[in-house]
Formats: structure tokens, sequence, C-alpha cells
């Protein structure tokens, strides 16, 4: 356990650093650029991040999990990471060329566009599944925090006009850049790379793009939002959802840092045969997400119009609105997360994967598309917040058989339970001038009840399940 601790940790750290420095800059950003300007750079990045996509496809998975598997194998280790590297830079080359072409031809925005260039070519450099799938999640972690806080500094340094867009553009994808090639210096201690040949890479690419189906698939509903806002509304409305995803996707971050650290473990202990050690895992690992998300969820709905009007102003009380939608997927995007990285890709139930992932996209379309149109911001957090139910409820649907899942609903109500009684005490706590001051009492106040109503509870079930005493 002191290794998966010490990499839960790491990871925590990891994912929300590369957040919480955002929202930093969010509250600087929104009063400088504003609505408009936040909604440029983020419909541009958007797009980017389509192609380099292309470019890793879905190695967050299948190459972790093939490092994962050979992790005590130099050879086989280095024979691995050989192949499918090699095939991602096929990858680059194919999506550097068609995104050179949309920016001169078809992006509306060509300057922006173009400085995102810079962040395609990252994903060329991007070996960050290597590392997760050997368990080393410390070197991420520092390296993410030395580029986090540089470019930070430069926005503040160099963003000062509401023209600035463009340079705050440039720094992000420099960042982004700077990165990935920060832990290239640590390759070599671990593998002996060679380009390989095209009889050897061809093997990875039908798997991988197994794996790739569900990337792309949630990526509708995870950034196909701000682009077809973008198409549909205005570059403000983009903002808005852009600073309300922000908030959401810190609680987010906690739950995929989970999952990315169990992958691999889950993966090594499934060939090993220890499949009863899993299930403790599983077993804690959904209890300890579940009561974390419903606290996230109902704490935000209770904080989100203070938070918006203390972060960025009374120009962006849509974004408080926004919040309070997309703070329900939480209830559902834990549990799935779970179910996927601790069950069916270590399990290799890839076509349940798949399949979710493309029912979400639909579902998140249709309604977008429903929606969008009258609601704006609002439409596409209720495309959202859809998506995550169809996907979920399939995955539970899958594999009813196989999980307790009596067990984990049972737990969720009595979470829930406690998550309505501290939004309650949220709701009844008068409020005072200072915004300052009302946001941190609120804060606190509901944090502070929901963990008294909820941490005894946790600690419980948690340490039992690990223990290897599941019933109940």
């Amino acid at each position: 356990m002191g290794k998966l601790k010490k990499n839960l940790v790491f990871n925590i750290t990891y994912q929300i650093l590369i957040l919480f420095l955002p929202l930093v800059t969010s509250s600087y950003l929104a009063r400088i650029v504003g609505a408009d300007g936040i909604g440029r750079y983020s419909y541009a990045y958007s797009i980017a991040l389509y192609f380099t996509y292309f470019t890793v496809l879905g190695l967050d998975k299948y190459g972790n999990r093939m490092i994962a598997s050979v992790q005590k194998d130099r050879l086989e280790r280095s024979r691995n990471f050989s192949e499918i590297y090699t095939m991602q830079v096929y990858c680059f080359g194919i999506c550097l060329v068609a995104y050179v072409v949309y920016a001169f031809l078809f992006s509306g925005d060509r300057t922006i566009a173009l400085i995102q260039t810079v962040f395609v070519l990252s994903s060329l450099f991007d070996i960050n599944w290597f590392f997760f799938g050997m368990e080393m999640f410390d070197k991420t972690v520092i390296r993410n925090t030395v580029v986090k806080l540089l470019t930070t500094g430069l926005i503040f340094l160099v963003v000062k006009t509401k023209n600035d867009v463009e340079k705050y553009a440039l720094i992000m994808a420099a960042g982004y850049l700077a990165s990935q090639l920060a832990l290239w210096p640590y390759l070599p201690k671990f593998i002996d790379f060679r380009f390989a040949k095209w009889s050897d890479v061809k093997k990875h690419f039908r798997p991988n793009l197994t794996m790739f189906l569900p990337v792309i698939a949630v990526s509708v509903y995870k950034i196909m939002d701000k682009i077809m806002l973008g198409m549909m509304t205005t570059k403000a409305v983009v903002g808005y959802y852009e600073n309300a995803e922000k908030i959401i996707n810190v609680p987010i971050a906690v739950i995929t840092a989970l999952g990315t650290v169990m992958l691999p473990r889950v993966t090594a202990l499934i060939s090993e045969k220890k499949d009863q050690e899993v299930s403790r895992y599983r077993d804690a690992a959904i209890m300890i997400v579940t009561a974390f998300s419903v606290g996230a969820c109902f704490g935000i709905i209770g904080i989100a119009d203070s938070l918006a009007l203390w972060m960025w102003g009374e120009d962006f009380v849509m974004s408080g609105i926004v919040m309070k939608y997309l703070s329900v997927t939480l209830l559902f995007l834990g549990v799935g997360n779970v179910i996927r990285t601790q069950f069916l890709i270590p399990y290799q139930y890839d076509k349940v994967y798949v399949v979710s992932a493309f029912i979400g996209a639909v579902v998140n379309v249709i309604v977008n598309a429903l929606l969008i149109p009258g609601y704006g911001a609002v439409g596409a957090a209720v495309g959202t917040i859809c998506a995550e139910v169809a996907v979920c409820l399939y995955q539970l649907l899958m594999v009813r058989k196989q999980l307790p899942l009596f067990k984990y609903a049972r737990d969720t109500v009595l979470c829930c339970i406690g998550g309505g009684i501290m939004l309650a005490v949220i709701l009844l706590i008068p409020s005072v001038s200072s915004r300052t001051v009302n946001l941190i009492v609120h804060l606190f106040a509901g944090a502070a009840v929901y963990l008294v109503l909820v941490s005894p509870f946790l600690y419980k079930k948690a340490i039992r399940s690990l223990r290897g005493n599941s019933n109940g």
C-alpha cells in the first residue's frame, strides 16, 4: 500500500495543480481579456485538442496498460515503448499536416489557430502513458509544478490588456510543450529506445484504436460542447461555460487521479491472478469516490453563485448558474470512472467501454442541438448531464452480474442524505456584505457538516473493504 498511497498523493497533486493554477489566472483573465477573450482562446484550444487526440490516440489507457503488464522486464518494456512510440510519431506527422491545413484554410481566427500549432507539437513528446504504466507519478508532478508556476507567472507579467489574448495563447501552448519535453531526460534510465519496424508497429493500431474510440466519443461531451457553443452562440457564452467548467474540473481531477493510479495497479494484480485483492481495492475506491463526488456536487451547488461573483465579477453571473448544472455530472462520473479503470479496462471489457462512450456522445449531441439554440450554456450543461447519466447507467447495466451494485447504491443514498443536509445548512446561513467572508463561511460550514456526517461511515467501510471484510 505504501507505493500506491504515494502515487495517489502525487497524482491527485498533479491533477489539482494543472487545474488550480488556471483557476488562479482565470479570475485575472476574466477582468483583463473578458468573456469574449476567454471564449476565443477556449474555442481555438478545443479544436487543436482534437488533433492532439489523434496523435496520442488511446495511449492514456492502452499504453498505460501495456507498460504496466511488463513493469519488471526491461527488454519487454523497451520493445513495447519503442513500438508504441513509433506509432505515435507516425500519427503526429499526419495530424500536424492536417492541422496546418485547417489553420490556414478553415479557422476563423488564424492567428490563435497558428499559435496552437505549438500545442499540437507537444503531443509528439507526450509520454505520460509510459510513466503512468510504470507507476512513477512523482516525475510528472515535479515537472508540472515547475512548468505551471512559470506559466502562471508569465500570464501575470505579459497579459496586460484586452488585446493580449494571442500572448496568453502562446504562453499556454509553450507551457504544454515544455511540460512534455521535461520528461524525456528520465526515459533512458528505464528503456532502450529504437524506432521500430512497421511490421512491429502495426499490431498496436487495432487495440489502441479500440481505446481511442471512447476517448473521441467522450470528447464530444467534454470538448464539443464549447465548439457547438462557439458555432451556435457567441464567444462570450463559451467564456461563461469555460469558467464554470474550470471549477467542476477540480473535483473531476481528484476522481481521475484515483483512476489513473489504480489502473496500472489493478492490471498488475490481475496479471498475478489476485482477483480478491482487486475486489477489495475496487470496493474501497467506489466508497471513497462516491463520498467525495456527492460532497463536491452538493457543495458546489450551495456556493456556485457566490463563487462566480467572487472569482470573476458581475459579468460572469451566468457561470455560477452553469456551474450548478455541471456539478450534477459528478454524481455519475465518479462511479463510472471507478468501473472503467478498475473493472472494464483491466479485465479488457473494451467493447462495453467503447459502446458506453458512444452512447454518451450521441445523447450529448442530440440534447445540445435541441437546447443550445434556446438556452445557450445551460443547454450545453444539460447535454453533459444527460451524457454522463447515459454512460453510467449503461455501464452499470453491463456489470450488474459481476459487481455488488445494491451495496454501492445503498452507500450512495447515505452519502446523498449527508450531502442534502450540508446543502440545507449552506442555504440557511445568512449572507453578509463581504463576498470573501460570505464564501469562506459557507464553504467551511458546509464542508464541516458533511465531514462530520460522512467520515465515520466512510472510514469504517473503506478500511473494512481493504482488510478483506467486504460484507455489509
